[in-house]
């Protein structure tokens, strides 16, 4: 049984949404943000991301952040204007790239399932995150980051998205990155058929937001902790699609230097290892196999399968990767502290991993096939957790 309600949103008027529309915080750094905001007032960066409205070099995490974001905030809410729905509704929200179209529902989900593990993770999270989030919710008073959740498909709720879709859209708008966003406002007792729907789903499952999720409970005891009202702070903000409708793209790896090596010893370790690599395609065609980026020329190789009897998130490529060839042959530590490595989320394609080793950013690239949905849940639903940065859920 999964709970989802109604809310009064603090959302744009139509005309203005475009503006105010943007990618979620932790998907750019500064520069990016400062750049996608350059000119555009009402971009909602200014609230996510409002260092980029202070000195370049302000650390995220400056008290002066907070402030700029709390007066960011309200000051959109006037210039955009910001209004708050007079009725309690869901947002059936449908968003196309390209051929692939996802339908999902935006409601407020309970912090008390999310801390009971009814709402199950797959990733660890950090502690400077989750801080940064749970002190942006208490300053704003506003959920301004939405979780994003997955559960296996009924035909109750695609009967239900379907009805609701069925009208005009509240909004309706291509993003500059080519991306359509279509929004419905289910209001009232009219949301009362997907509400009941998701109460015969028996699990939801975090595909990304765990820092959202995991801020949005901090942020109720830090409520209760200076007396403010915490009824709401109950409730966090999320979407939710089906397995069925979910778009999984790899998360890649570029590692910084070769640890010393030449490509040529680079290329003799993994024959050694019996992963011998040979010219090939950026794009892995399957699980299992892996590209990789090096010198220039792309090669592929075999990944060896994990041991017999090993737990399922031991046996996913970006794990045996990293056991096998970042952690013995690069000498990558713990890829959730080494600096050497870096991940590059497989929306921006196979081009950015050898731009970055063709300029000097990185020695090799390692391109992935995606994780699927299925071994997500399962992992989840046995309490495990993934490798970092395993899905780029796009």
């Amino acid at each position: 049984m999964s709970f989802i309600a109604p809310f009064r949103a603090l959302r744009p008027a139509p005309a203005v949404a475009a503006r105010v529309a943007s990618v979620p915080y932790d998907v750019v750094s500064a520069d990016e943000a400062r750049a996608l905001a350059a000119g555009e007032p009402l971009s909602f960066l200014h609230v996510t991301r409002s260092e980029i409205d202070l000195p370049a070099g302000t650390s995220p995490y400056a008290t002066e952040v907070y402030a700029r974001a709390v007066a960011n905030l309200r000051q959109l809410q006037e210039a955009a204007p910001l209004l708050q729905d007079r009725e309690a509704s869901l947002y059936v929200y449908r968003l196309q790239m390209g051929a692939h179209v996802q339908t999902g529902v935006a409601g407020v989900f309970s912090v008390d399932e999310y801390e009971h593990d009814l709402i199950k993770k797959h990733e660890k999270t950090r502690k400077d995150k989750e801080d940064d989030r749970t002190r942006h919710i208490v300053e704003t008073a506003a959920q301004t980051g939405i979780v994003f959740l997955t559960f296996r498909q009924t035909s109750a709720i695609d009967a239900a998205l379907a009805r609701a879709a069925a009208g005009a859209p509240i909004y309706d708008f291509t993003a500059p990155d080519g991306v359509v966003h279509q929004v419905w406002q289910v209001a009232g007792a009219a949301a009362d058929p997907l509400v009941r729907a998701f109460r015969d789903v028996p699990a939801l499952y975090i595909a990304d937001g765990h820092h959202r999720a995991a801020s949005a409970a901090r942020a109720r005891q830090e409520f209760a902790r200076i007396g403010r009202p915490t009824t709401a702070a109950a409730r966090f903000l999320a979407v939710a699609f089906s397995d069925a409708a979910v778009q999984i793209l790899p998360y890649n790896r570029t590692v910084k230097d070769l640890a010393g090596q030449t490509p040529e010893a680079l290329l003799a370790a993994l024959d050694r290892s019996g992963m011998t690599a040979k010219p090939g395609g950026a794009t892995p065609q399957g699980p299992g196999e892996a590209s990789m980026f090096l010198d220039g020329r792309w090669y592929q190789f075999r990944l060896p399968p994990a041991d017999a009897g090993s737990p399922r998130d031991e046996s996913l490529d970006v794990e045996v990767l990293q056991r096998r060839v970042l952690g013995p042959i690069l000498q990558v530590g713990d890829p959730r502290t080494d600096k050497r490595i870096d991940f590059v989320g497989g929306i921006r394609g196979t081009a950015e991993l050898e731009q970055r080793v063709n300029s000097g950013q990185a020695a090799v690239a390692f391109s992935l096939h995606a994780v699927g949905i299925n071994d997500l849940m399962a992992i989840a639903d046995a309490g495990g957790i993934m490798p970092p940065k395993s899905t780029w859920f796009e």
